[in-house]
């Protein structure tokens, strides 16, 4: 009765001598031998307690045998065996899970700047070492690097990190020494190990090519003249690599298109310097898929504008009339709780949006010259208000707001037939905020015009529109405060000034001579 009662105690000591000795176990195995000792003690203490029962169930009825308490005390050491024999098991089997390493690299080549997502994840009993190098060569860099505690061997529960995600940035702007050629990225993670088991790391890399000339570009067309808030066209050829070309103007972004019944790599764009652009910031651009790009300056003339200045009274009655029906077809406004605070949401909030809008709609612009003649503007309309007039707007006698007049006022007599001013196709047709019912109509390669404070409208999104056709009526619908129509050209977004685009002399000489017959104007 005594060994077993000992047994516990003697498992233990055993199990620190032994640990002692071991030159390969140290404190893990310390922990090992206690966590074994521990399990066999709970069992003994179980196995021996249920003997003692048995005993006094014995002496009460003799109703056991001797052996049957023979072959009990065989089942109390083939458990215990079992017992001893399944910790050692634990401590040998129950290594990390082959930790999953997944590589994306954010462009197929790496050039001047490059992202990768790496994500990696070991579940059971965690990560324990992360690395990400960078391999040119015979060179590689360190990129990121990070330790994890893992779970213990014979702990099923506590702390642990299973899963990594980060983003690592590669290329010139980072990597100082790279060439051209190939590279790789390569993760690598550790596995968590036993006190009789150091499983090896795992890793895998993705190989990449590395590119770091810019695309060619070459400018063919001459004499670039352009004024502020209007447009011009460039005709250009440009590398095969290049994945992005155009022309940036300040933050705004003009693309490229094929030059039809041109080269391969032959293209142009038209493009506006903005009208608030008081000196050409303007680049003819090329970009490549690892993000090299080429810049070129190729506006020969540049003739700067002075924009009027207005003023505007807003008074109560104005407000009371405009804002409640815009407020009503605007459900993602939320009502200010007074007609100044409203109607200055609508001016300011609502009208940036508007812009959004457009800008969103000109995205869908065909590449297509759907026109052939001069741009239409309403019949015996008298010009209220012009292009790019600054307004101050005061109420009560001081100014409680400013912003810039896009477009061009035509008034006539009321509700007036609006005709379409040129061939194309309705992009929309509908309420739309401070424009009120508008229609924009799409003219091919980011060009398109709006028609605002419609009355009525009579097309629809999606219908094909012929020079003159008659779109609408003009009216007083958002924010105006009489019938008249708001008319604007619109290129990729930006109004520019509809006046060139009303000009044949000027489309001839700006636009038509430098497309030639990529273009079918006064066919």
């Amino acid at each position: 009765m005594g060994f077993f009662t000992n047994l516990p105690a003697l498992l233990y000591i055993e199990a620190m001598i032994w640990s002692n000795n071991s030159s390969a176990g140290g404190g893990a195995a310390k922990k090992c031998a206690i966590g074994l000792t521990h399990q066999a003690a709970v069992v003994i203490h179980s196995c021996f307690n249920q003997k003692k029962e048995m005993a006094r169930i014995d002496m009460a009825g003799d109703r056991f045998s001797s052996g049957r308490s023979g072959r009990s005390v065989k089942v109390f050491f083939s458990l215990l065996i079992f017992i001893l024999l399944a910790a050692l098991a634990q401590g040998f089997f129950r290594v990390g899970s082959v930790p999953d390493i997944r590589i994306e690299p954010g462009t197929p080549v790496i050039g001047k700047k490059a992202q990768v997502r790496i994500e990696v994840s070991a579940p059971g009993r965690g990560l324990t070492d992360v690395k990400v190098e960078f391999l040119q060569g015979n060179n590689s860099s360190l990129l990121w690097e990070k330790t994890y505690t893992p779970e213990q061997q014979f702990s099923f529960w506590g702390e642990k990190t299973e899963k990594e995600e980060l983003v690592v940035e590669v290329g010139k702007e980072v990597l100082p020494g790279l060439r051209e050629g190939t590279a790789s990225i390569r993760v690598t993670a550790g596995r968590a190990g036993t006190w009789l088991r150091s499983p090896n790391p795992v890793f895998d890399e993705v190989t990449l090519p590395v590119q770091l000339t810019p695309p060619s570009l070459q400018i063919t067309s001459t004499q670039t003249y352009v004024a502020q808030g209007g447009c011009e066209v460039v005709v250009y050829r440009v590398g095969e690599s290049a994945v992005r070309d155009g022309v940036r103007a300040g933050s705004w972004w003009f693309r490229g298109y094929p030059l039809p019944g041109g080269g391969k790599q032959d293209r142009f764009a038209i493009f506006a310097v903005p009208f608030d652009m008081g000196q050409p910031d303007v680049k003819l651009a090329a970009t490549d898929a690892a993000g090299n790009e080429a810049e070129i300056s190729f506006i020969d003339k540049f003739f700067p504008k002075s924009f009027r200045s207005d003023v505007m009274a807003v008074s109560d009655s104005f407000m009371a009339k405009v804002v409640p029906a815009i407020l009503a077809q605007t459900p993602d406004l939320n009502d200010r709780g007074s007609l100044l605070d409203n109607y200055l949401a609508i001016n300011r909030e609502v009208r940036l949006n508007n812009a959004e809008t457009v800008k969103t709609l000109a995205g869908k612009s065909s590449p297509t010259f759907f026109w052939t003649k001069p741009f239409l503007m309403m019949p015996n309309g008298k010009v209220m208000a012009a292009f790019a007039d600054r307004r101050n707007y005061q109420y009560q006698g001081r100014n409680i707001d400013n912003q810039t007049h896009l477009g061009i006022d035509l008034a006539s007599v009321r509700q007036a037939p609006i005709p379409a001013a040129n061939d194309g196709v309705v992009l929309f047709a509908g309420f739309l905020g401070i424009y009120g019912n508008a229609v924009l109509i799409d003219h091919g390669f980011g060009l398109t015009t709006i028609y605002g404070h419609l009355s009525s409208i009579s097309v629809a999104e999606g219908q094909k529109v012929s020079r003159g056709d008659v779109i609408g009526k003009t009216g007083e619908t958002g924010l105006a405060g009489g019938d008249h129509l708001h008319f604007c050209t619109v290129l990729h977004g930006l109004p520019v000034n509809p006046v060139e685009w009303s000009d044949g002399h000027w489309i001839e000489d700006r636009i038509k001579r430098k497309l030639g017959s990529a273009m079918p104007f006064g066919d």
